[in-house]
């Protein structure tokens, strides 16, 4: 029999984790205030590998097309039959970001989970993507071209600091991609189809930590919030996708700030 604890914060997790992971809010921060506000205590890497195949799964769903189309252009380009590099840039950006995630990701582990250091990082790169979004773009797009490698190496790079909690992946990818004129929708969808390659990874390294520890866990509970974390994740890329060219990023400046205060007061 299914256990109702489970599935309520099967459901919760799931959602906390379907809206932040792909807003620029930092899910990272919410995950860790949460179990503060609800005295809950945290449900273990299986669960967490679990989520995030969930919004890996959201973000293979909906940008299917383009994931096609990066598989093409990079083959296409290497075989010398294209000069379109949309899909070599974003391999680049994708190496970048792995071996300097590789190299940083022990010294993360050891002091990124202090709650000083999640508010601040939730409020400072909050400000900084309002900023690059309102004083640095001048909307265009050149991830198609050799100009494009200079702008990949960058966000990807910047995509590595959100290994440290409270940075928010697709918030940092969006301010650098804003930072070397991108325009909203290009930078948006182009953190959204890298934060694929970092999620898979990190799914296969909480599997590979599993497995070396045996870790015991609630199945109902993986499932409800897997399914939960996909269908939550498909709605906001698909809304915040629609939103992307009209709404202020004042916005999420000042939501992140709160969550900062409370993460300092709760925590």
């Amino acid at each position: 029999m299914t256990n109702l604890y489970d599935i309520f914060f099967g459901v919760i997790y799931g959602l906390i984790q379907g809206l932040s992971e792909f807003l620029p809010v930092s899910s990272s921060g919410h995950l860790a205030l949460f179990p503060k506000l609800a005295h809950f205590k945290d449900p273990g890497l299986i669960f967490d590998l679990a989520m995030h195949v969930g919004t890996a799964l959201a973000v293979s769903l909906y940008f299917h097309k383009e994931l096609l189309k990066i598989g093409k252009s990079f083959f296409m380009f290497i075989a010398g039959k294209s000069k379109d590099m949309y899909g070599t840039n974003f391999v680049i950006a994708t190496f970048f970001s792995g071996v300097l995630a590789l190299i940083l990701k022990d010294f993360a582990q050891e002091v990124g989970r202090h709650s000083g250091l999640i508010a601040f990082n939730l409020a400072f790169f909050g400000v900084l993507l309002y900023l690059s979004d309102k004083y640095f773009a001048q909307e265009n797009s050149p991830l198609s071209g050799k100009s494009g490698v200079k702008v990949s190496i960058l966000i990807g790079l910047a995509q590595v600091l959100a290994i440290f909690p409270g940075v928010s992946r697709s918030g940092i990818t969006i301010t650098a991609a804003r930072v070397m004129k991108l325009d909203r929708h290009d930078a948006s969808s182009f953190s959204f189809l890298l934060s694929l390659p970092l999620i898979l990874a990190g799914a296969a390294l909480k599997f590979y930590e599993i497995r070396q520890t045996g870790a015991s866990f609630s199945m109902d509970m993986c499932i409800i919030g897997m399914i939960v974390s996909f269908v939550t994740g498909l709605v906001t890329i698909h809304y915040f996708m629609k939103l992307i060219r009209r709404i202020n990023f004042c916005y999420f400046m000042y939501y992140r700030i709160f969550i900062a205060i409370l993460v300092v007061i709760l925590t």
